[in-house]
Formats: structure tokens, C-alpha cells, sequence
């Protein structure tokens, strides 16, 4: 790590952890590769789907604690 990299880590760890978050974000975002716009709206549309199947009744859910059970069974 250089010089100035470390000098800039110890300046942004001093920020409030809000200001940290949003600087982490917005690093992020800056090394991510532009998204294919074709798959931004393929999965709106999946999300639109699934939340009205969810509203109309015709899907079966699982709480969170059957999934997270299921996630941490032994030999999985």
C-alpha cells in the first residue's frame, strides 16, 4: 500500500461511520463495470412478477427462520 493510500484510509476511517458507508459505496460503484441495461429490466420484470404472485396469494413463502435452519443443517 503506498504512502498516500495509507494517509487516505486514516483520514476516511476518522469519518463518522454514515460518511464511511456512503464513501464505500460510492468507491464501489466506481470500480463496478456499467450494467447491461437488458438485464437491469429482465430483472425488474422477474421482481414484479414474484411480488405479484406474492400479492395474489398463489406462491408459498418460507420464514426467514425455516430458510436460515435449513442454510445451516449439518452435511449441507
Amino acid at each position: 500500500m503506498t504512502r498516500a493510500l495509507e494517509q487516505l484510509y486514516e483520514e476516511a476511517a476518522r469519518l463518522p461511520v454514515e460518511d464511511r458507508a456512503e464513501l464505500a459505496g460510492m468507491l464501489l460503484e466506481s470500480i463496478e463495470e456499467p450494467a447491461d441495461e437488458g438485464v437491469e429490466e429482465a430483472w425488474a420484470a422477474e421482481i414484479e412478477r414474484r411480488m405479484a404472485e406474492y400479492r395474489a396469494g398463489t406462491v408459498k413463502t418460507i420464514p426467514w427462520s425455516e430458510v436460515r435452519a435449513h442454510l445451516h443443517r449439518p452435511g449441507r
